[in-house]
């Protein structure tokens, strides 16, 4: 049974600030998010979207993870979001010491430890290979990760003739979800705060805990 399914569809308007921090677990001050997937341009879109405004470029793949946090609006205290974009992370050719180092690195910005993994998956250039590293990656994080993992479809090349329930149908995709325990949702027509809500069902299950890094 899926657990949080949204069928939306993408629009063109302007990403909106959130007005307040009451999608936040009453618990947080901060919520930490890491996002995985096998597209710079893909990741940085989620990114945006969750942050509620433009604050990654799709442009150009840096050389390493990037941070950035976004405040939210509370009368009682200080609350914000912090996003770690990683670099792609499920290359062929990325070399092993090359992956620990950006691994490293995304630990460090996330200390002192992320609360969910953002995955943000293409399923028409996924491929066996992006999934055994994708799986690879959590696992060397912890082996608690796929339970703070949502996998998030990114908008497709194609939209004549796609659905959620092709997508769901997937073999690779099907595998991935499954570890996730069925969380997922499909980024066309996804607003900020949709995302936001469903972070927010998904840190209910944890009373808003991190996750621990087993990782160096």
């Amino acid at each position: 049974m899926l657990m949080y399914i949204s069928v939306l569809i993408v629009t063109d308007e302007p990403l909106k600030r959130s007005s307040s921090s009451e999608l936040l677990h009453p618990t947080m001050s901060e919520l930490r998010v890491v996002l995985l997937g096998n597209s710079w341009a893909d990741r940085s879109s989620a990114a945006n979207l969750l942050l509620g405004k433009i604050r990654f470029s799709s442009d150009e793949e840096p050389g390493g993870c990037q941070k950035v946090f976004e405040l939210l609006e509370d009368k009682n205290k200080e609350k914000k979001i912090t996003v770690i974009n990683t670099p792609d992370l499920l290359l062929p050719n990325i070399s092993v010491n090359k992956q620990s180092q950006h691994l490293q690195e995304c630990v460090r910005l996330s200390d002192p430890g992320p609360h969910v993994f953002l995955l943000v998956l293409q399923p028409e250039g996924f491929t066996e290979e992006h999934k055994l590293r994708l799986q690879s990656v959590l696992e060397q994080f912890s082996d608690k990760s796929f339970d703070h993992s949502l996998v998030l479809i990114s908008n497709p090349k194609d939209e004549s003739s796609v659905s959620i329930e092709r997508y769901m149908e997937d073999p690779l995709l099907k595998d991935i979800m499954t570890k996730c325990r069925d969380k997922l949702l499909w980024q066309k027509n996804l607003e900020h705060r949709q995302l936001l809500t469903v972070i927010d069902n998904m840190l209910k299950k944890t009373n808003g805990d991190h996750m621990s890094c087993d990782l160096f």
